[in-house]
């Protein structure tokens, strides 16, 4: 029986020439293409058995072309699989899958530096050292930023799944007090959620770990962030669109919440006039990292390994964290 013939469309996005592709390359026959561009898709597909994407985009366009008649299986290497048509695959017997809970403790770190950072500046302290301010300081310390402890201090954590339950274990240990959202708009609350709104007003620290719906589309608004405190800090390092930017920008800079912390944009990578790029040039209380809290090498090798064995399994006839 032939090997199957393996193509991934964009290894740049999960490879830093770091992680292995062993367990692939010895079963099967492999093409690896480090970014494909959207009119590059359909040529790349002909003659493999299996697609593995990450954020190229597989839909009707695509799956109706020749090229991609011998495809029986398209793996997501991600959770998010809306850069493939499922209904488009289904109608063609093309399973699709996924895999999830790969990047929990790595964007549950992340969330933590953010907040720490937030909460006590040390890269900000660590620029005005390299730029020569503490020898030049007439005392023997920088008092330059504001600092807070977070011991007794609440964190509300919207999105209460394996990221953010990661998250919480780490707050307890830094002695915070943990609420958890029920859902927006909610009438009633499963044991251990609040009320958004009650979250909102009582925490000193959102983070969101929830994924973007039409129902959780700016979930974050002006109206919540107007209601959360002023000393506050809001994380996201979930989805960008479940923050209106617009709003949070102008939020920062009139002080309705004390700083803001972000791993996600609406639109990745931004150009580089977008809003919220420009105002962190301008902010001191608004702080972003480029999409890069799930991307640590044991999180990216364990991606790779469980669309391994996703492979595997459709390969012995067996269904595996299938969407679609």
């Amino acid at each position: 029986m032939p090997k199957w013939k393996i193509v991934f469309l964009d290894a740049m996005t999960f490879d830093r020439e770091d992680v292995s592709f062993k367990a692939f390359t010895e079963s099967w026959e492999c093409v690896f293409h480090r970014f494909t561009k959207p009119d590059e898709t359909a040529a790349r597909l002909l003659g493999c058995d299996v697609a593995v994407t990450n954020k190229v985009l597989i839909d009707e366009k695509v799956l109706a072309r020749p090229e991609a008649k011998t495809l029986k299986l398209i793996a997501v290497a991600a959770t998010g699989f809306n850069n493939v048509e499922v209904e488009a695959a289904k109608r063609r017997g093309i399973p699709v899958c996924n895999v999830r809970g790969y990047s929990s403790a790595s964007v549950a770190q992340h969330t933590f530096g953010l907040i720490l950072e937030l909460a006590s500046h040390c890269g900000r302290y660590a620029v005005d050292v390299a730029g020569g301010a503490w020898a030049k300081s007439p005392i023997f310390t920088l008092l330059t930023h504001p600092c807070t402890e977070l011991h007794g201090k609440t964190l509300g954590i919207i999105g209460h799944g394996d990221i953010g339950k990661s998250v919480a274990k780490i707050a307890v240990g830094f002695g915070m007090k943990v609420l958890a959202a029920a859902r927006k708009g909610a009438k009633e609350f499963p044991a251990g959620r609040v009320p958004l709104e009650f979250l909102l007003q009582s925490s000193d620290v959102v983070t969101l770990h929830c994924p973007l719906t039409p129902e959780t589309k700016n979930l974050i608004g002006a109206q919540e962030l107007g209601m959360m405190r002023k000393s506050a800090f809001l994380i996201n390092a979930s989805r960008g669109g479940l923050v209106d930017e617009a709003a949070l920008i102008e939020a920062l800079k009139k002080k309705w919440i004390a700083g803001a912390a972000f791993d996600v944009l609406v639109k990745e990578p931004p150009p580089p006039d977008q809003p919220m790029l420009l105002a962190a040039k301008e902010l001191d209380n608004l702080l972003i990292t480029p999409h890069s809290a799930w991307s640590t090498l044991e999180s990216r090798q364990r991606l790779l390994d469980e669309v391994c064995e996703n492979v595997k399994a459709y390969e012995a006839g067996k269904e595996r964290n299938r969407v679609g």
